[in-house]
């Protein structure tokens, strides 16, 4: 009949498996290659003894766990955050988990999360490199976006064009080539404004440059200017109004007075 372990014996097993368990390094990979974070993990033993096996045994096997249980969220995790890479890697690790033995050992872990050395100087010189690129892409975003906005008039495609061919008129651009380049200009939008607010304004523009005629433009902006007025957008409507009022026809020439005192000769006939 086997023997009961007695409390003696158990607090022994407790103690010989503590010191087989002290804190333990790990290399940890990162989400940028060839830079790695450098654990160092402590365990907890849940599960009270007796214990299946030697203590050495059961050591390695718990760091074996834990190294596979860090790597599994490596990817998730960037150096050049070590704040929050350590908050994931410590929730991921404080949940409580078990070796398939019989019985089974129950544990869990904490870890502080280091960069080493050279692994500090990959992460600086990344960060670096970031920020050149930044600077970069945004300075050409607002030279794009500059180019765009000046030379969406043909009269602007014309300055550009003279400014840099020194009046080579031997290879003048036609008056439709200039209109179809500002056009092209004209329908560049940044990227704040591809929305789907900049994009119905796209279409309506579009839709009213198919109206050539005077006459059409001025129904269109009265029946915009009414419109605005019926969902009670007053001052929208005013100036859909002035739109309009820009479109008026001209008024036709009045003919000059005559003289006072003087009448028109009678026709002579024929």
């Amino acid at each position: 009949m086997p023997t009961q372990p007695t409390r003696w014996s158990r607090r022994r097993a407790r103690r010989a498996l503590r010191r087989a368990l002290p804190r333990f390094d790990v290399r940890l990979r990162s989400s940028r290659p060839g830079i790695a974070f450098t654990a160092r993990i402590r365990v907890t033993v849940l599960s009270d003894p007796p214990y299946p096996g030697n203590s050495e045994e059961l050591a390695g096997a718990i760091r074996d766990t834990l190294r596979d249980a860090a790597n599994d969220i490596a990817k998730q995790c960037d150096p050049t955050d070590l704040t929050t890479a350590t908050d994931r890697y410590r929730r991921h690790l404080a949940g409580p988990r078990s070796l398939a033995t019989s019985p089974p050992v129950e544990f869990r872990a904490d870890l502080d999360l280091t960069l080493r050395p050279d692994d500090e100087a990959a992460v600086a010189t990344l960060l670096a490199a970031q920020r050149r690129q930044t600077v970069a892409d945004v300075l050409r975003r607002q030279k794009t976006d500059a180019l765009a906005a000046e030379l969406a008039d043909p009269a602007a495609v014309l300055a550009w064009w003279l400014d840099r061919h020194e009046t080579d008129w031997s290879q003048f651009p036609e008056t439709e080539r200039r209109q179809d380049i500002a056009n092209a200009f004209a329908r560049y939008r940044p990227e704040h404004e591809h929305t789907t607010e900049h994009q119905l304004l796209e279409l309506l523009r579009e839709f009213l440059a198919t109206f050539a005629e005077p006459s059409q433009k001025r129904m269109l902006y009265a029946l915009l200017a009414a419109g605005m007025r019926g969902v009670d957008r007053p001052q929208q409507a005013a100036k859909a109004q002035d739109l309009l009022n820009g479109h008026a026809p001209p008024a036709e020439p009045a003919e000059p007075a005559e003289p006072a005192g003087r009448t028109r000769d009678p026709e002579t006939p024929k």
